[in-house]
């Protein structure tokens, strides 16, 4: 009689809807690292026995709500926002709520597509777009994911971050750089110049140039970007545009 009971009462429960169960994971994802401090995408998904992609698009949830950031090694950390660090005077913003006045005020000068990512895992996400209002314009809505080695974004992203380049670097157009030294040598000179360029080397017809958004303390979080037709970003726009979106993003740091 009881196990009849029992599996009536089974049967009568609601299952429960896709969206709760997404939000138990994640709530399981800030309860690990609240419990064992950061994590790696792997020894997420080993610990909570999923597959590795969605322990990233987890984490990625996490780091556009302003929970989690990419810390050192690659491995994911809780923002001020969980911890409360008591030197703070309010709970810290997302970084796309951060970063978004920046882009308004970028594409109200250029009139071009401007877009905010950070990395994920070997590439890099989307995490918000302002579309150009041309006809003609660049498609990389918020959720697109890139190859790091061959875009502006990505580039930028893997010259100041610790993140692992590509072991084989693929050519994607006729202007891709390819060779590792000469890919090595072109990190060396975005560190230096601060801002990073792709004249069509992922897309052809496409050029884009971004900058990298800094904390306070100098940490890399993200990075902005504007993309546009070569038909109208001419190659010796493209420096210029660099300079302009460096001092642009150095406004992050006042946020």
């Amino acid at each position: 009689m009881a196990a009849a009971a029992a599996e009536d009462q089974r049967r009568a429960a609601p299952s429960r809807p896709p969206e709760v169960k997404t939000l138990a994971k994640g709530l399981a994802v800030i309860d690990h690292m609240l419990e064992r401090g950061p994590v790696r995408t792997t020894d997420l998904a080993q610990h909570l026995g999923i597959d590795k992609g969605t322990a990233s698009r987890l984490l990625q949830t996490l780091v556009v709500s302003g929970y989690v950031r990419l810390g050192e090694g690659r491995a994911f950390e809780l923002t001020e926002k969980m911890v409360r660090r008591k030197s703070l005077e309010r709970p810290e913003r997302s970084l796309r709520e951060r970063a978004r006045p920046l882009l308004e005020r970028i594409a109200a000068e250029t009139g071009e597509a401007v877009h905010l990512s950070i990395p994920a895992d070997d590439r890099v996400l989307y995490i918000d777009t302002i579309e150009s209002n041309s006809p003609l314009r660049v498609d990389r809505p918020a959720g697109t994911l890139a190859p790091l080695d061959c875009t502006a974004m990505g580039r930028i992203l893997l010259a100041h971050l610790p993140l692992a380049i590509p072991l084989q670097l693929q050519k994607r157009t006729e202007n891709t750089i390819a060779d590792p030294v000469r890919f090595a040598a072109l990190l060396d000179t975005i560190r230096e110049q601060g801002y990073a360029l792709d004249d069509e080397e992922y897309h052809l017809g496409i050029r884009c140039a971004a900058a990298a958004l800094r904390e306070q303390d100098g940490t890399v979080v993200g990075a902005i970007g504007v993309s546009g037709p070569t038909v109208r970003m001419a190659r010796e726009d493209l420096r210029p545009l660099g300079e302009r979106l460096k001092v642009t993003a150095s406004a992050f740091l006042r946020d």
